[in-house]
């Protein structure tokens, strides 16, 4: 039975929760609780527009191929 209970204990990459509050515990020293918002702020605008660019991209291929002449398509 403590075999199963410790395996329900491990996290990422094999780490349980006292390592992961450790760790967590180094950044917030090292950087500072504001400048982690900032870091997390800017990682998810990131991550927006490569989306959102990912998409519009797509789109706005579909758009240049269905413009062009059917006989014209460019290489």
């Amino acid at each position: 039975m403590r075999h199963y209970l410790s395996a329900l204990a491990v996290g990422p990459f094999g780490m349980g929760p006292l390592e992961l509050v450790i760790i967590l515990a180094i950044v917030v020293v090292l950087f500072g609780a504001t400048r982690i918002g900032d870091i997390g702020k800017g990682i998810g605008r990131g991550i927006r527009e490569f989306r959102r660019e990912v998409r519009d991209g797509d789109d706005d291929k579909a758009t240049k191929e269905s413009a062009e002449p059917a006989g014209e398509k460019k290489s």
